[in-house]
């Protein structure tokens, strides 16, 4: 086997836990029995920890790179992702970690639909297309029936927050890819940071009194699928070529969709089943345009220079304006979920 090999092996490997843990994320929510405030509060605190201990451990806060600029941007993105992750949240209850999760992966959709609005990037006929064949699997998927207008909407409500959700996550996604010169890790955690202010007005902390063995749920939340799932992103990225990157990525809806079947018993119809690939294929058709260097190779490439550049040389650099990523948070991403717009995360 050559070097080459084990280390795509390894990213691949890397990959795939963090993917698998972000599926996990519903579970982790749900079962902390906390309201979505506190929970996504929680797990910007515990997260912040996590991530601040690993970037202090590694030497990274020297030679950060950040200018006020980026810093600005930097912590726009982390409003963005929190409220996002509020609203998914509150999109699990409101109808499940299932069907949220799917609605939740129409990121990339917005993402190109924002760039072309804000930004006046380029949408092709092509991507016109395979978006409007994503939303015709996002209505399959959804299930909506009439009953569900006439039993106080809560379903419908629920669908809306995960659009929503998704519709942040593609904001911080356009922030944060114009940001260079500063480690990924730097910039989630400048994200989850400017969480535990805003959104200590909403955290309900007399509802946590008596919350006991939950409280592992919420560390879990920050530690794990913050911190942990973050590290094992950033490090796959810089291994990694675009389309593993993007095939990888669809490991989070699948586990999701195993845990909320194995765990509490939902599953979606085989109605609602027709609907995600096409979603899938869709989601792949624009993120990945031939001939052309693609949404995830770009940040995936800016991920790897960020990891390359010694402190002593880390200078940022100016943003070259491009196609619209997917970012981070956690997730996760991240981003991320938070500050990774490659893979999707929660």
């Amino acid at each position: 086997m050559t070097s080459a090999t084990a280390v795509g092996n390894k990213g691949i490997a890397q990959l795939t836990a963090a993917m698998m843990l972000s599926g996990t994320l519903g579970v982790f929510v749900v079962e902390s029995g906390a309201s979505p405030f506190n929970v996504v509060f929680f797990r910007v605190l515990f997260g912040a920890l996590a991530l601040g201990g690993y970037a202090l451990a590694r030497g990274y806060f020297r030679g950060h790179g950040f200018t006020p600029r980026t810093l600005g941007l930097a912590a726009l993105g982390g409003v963005f992702i929190v409220f996002n992750w509020v609203l998914l949240f509150q999109s699990y209850e409101n109808t499940s970690i299932s069907v949220a999760t799917v609605v939740y992966h129409t990121q990339p959709f917005y993402v190109v639909l924002l760039g072309a609005l804000l930004f006046r990037e380029r949408l092709t006929a092509a991507k016109v297309g395979w978006i409007a064949l994503a939303f015709a699997g996002l209505v399959l998927v959804s299930g909506v029936s009439p009953a569900d207008f006439a039993n106080g909407g809560s379903y419908l409500t629920g669908l809306g927050q995960a659009l929503l959700a998704a519709l942040l996550y593609g904001l911080s996604t356009l922030v944060t890819k114009r940001i260079t010169g500063v480690r990924p890790h730097l910039i989630a955690l400048v994200q989850v940071l400017v969480g535990i202010p805003l959104l200590l007005p909403f955290a309900d902390f007399g509802a946590m009194r008596g919350t006991g063995a939950d409280w592992g749920w919420l560390v879990g939340l920050g530690v794990v699928h913050t911190g942990l799932m973050y590290v094992l992103m950033y490090a796959a990225y810089a291994k990694l070529p675009t389309a593993k990157i993007a095939v990888l990525a669809f490991t989070y809806p699948a586990v999701a969709m195993v845990m909320d079947w194995a765990v509490y018993g939902h599953h979606i119809g085989l109605v609602q089943a027709l609907g995600v690939p096409l979603i899938v294929t869709a989601s792949l058709k624009v993120t990945l345009p031939r001939n052309t260097e693609s949404a995830r190779s770009i940040m995936a490439r800016r991920i790897a220079e960020a990891a390359s550049v010694t402190p002593a040389d880390r200078t940022p650099r100016t943003p070259v304006a491009g196609p619209a990523p997917r970012t981070a948070a956690h997730g996760t991403g991240a981003a991320s979920r938070l500050a990774r717009p490659v893979a999707s995360k929660a």
